[in-house]
């Protein structure tokens, strides 16, 4: 019997669904390919039509609460707000949905965002790092007008930000202050290697402009 596209759509639904509350509830090591599908109901080997492992799903979770909190952020902007401000409020925004996974979330990013695993094209940790990083330039964007960022500047900021993001997982001081202050601190070390890589492009085009009114000699 065909399986229609709405019936592997609610498939899918499903083994999502299993995982998250498997992982929520019993963690990252615990929670096995076979035991999601038995959860969902579903063989062993069916999870692998609709995902490749385990950490293919928790991106999507993963994936999903960021969307959401881009979305409320971009709905929350407020006009005059410095890139800084932006950048916290987007940061801040995307954790504040993932709180509900840090039990998991140390262990899952060890595996997903290993700086000793290669990120291929579609992998989950590369498909998450996009995502995040085509977040922040939009906000970059509407203060700069110099991007595509340089491959440079994006990896000192993804350092960065998985330095951030490890604290933050295992934070356990008061509403996570710590984590707010060391946030704030990051983005200041960040945001005038922004202002420093604005000013180059600019010195770079004026250069340009005025090698180019420069009449030739003969």
């Amino acid at each position: 019997m065909r399986v229609t596209a709405q019936a592997m759509q609610s498939t899918r639904r499903n083994l999502v669904r299993a995982a998250r509350g498997l992982f929520v509830k019993k963690g990252w090591d615990y929670t096995t390919t076979r035991r999601i599908a038995k959860t969902a109901g579903v063989a062993a080997g069916t999870l692998f039509n609709y995902f490749d492992s385990k950490e293919a799903i928790a991106a999507e979770l993963i994936s999903e609460a960021l969307q959401h909190a881009q979305e409320v952020v971009e709905q929350r902007r407020r006009p005059g707000e410095t890139v800084e401000e932006e950048l916290f409020s987007l940061i801040w925004a995307e954790l504040t949905g993932l709180r509900e996974y840090r039990k998991f979330l140390p262990a899952a990013a060890e595996t997903i965002f290993s700086p000793l695993r290669r990120l291929t094209p579609g992998s989950p940790g590369e498909s998450l790092r996009r995502k995040h990083l085509e977040a922040v330039e939009r906000v970059i964007a509407r203060h700069y007008v110099e991007l595509p960022l340089p491959d440079l500047t994006l990896q000192l900021y993804w350092t960065l930000y998985l330095g951030f993001f490890a604290h933050w997982a295992t934070d356990d001081s008061p509403h996570q202050e710590d984590s707010l202050a060391v946030l704030d601190q990051s983005l200041k070390l960040f945001v005038p290697l922004l202002n420093r890589t604005s000013e180059r492009k600019k010195k770079r085009e004026s250069h340009t402009q005025r090698s180019h009114r420069r009449p030739s000699s003969r």
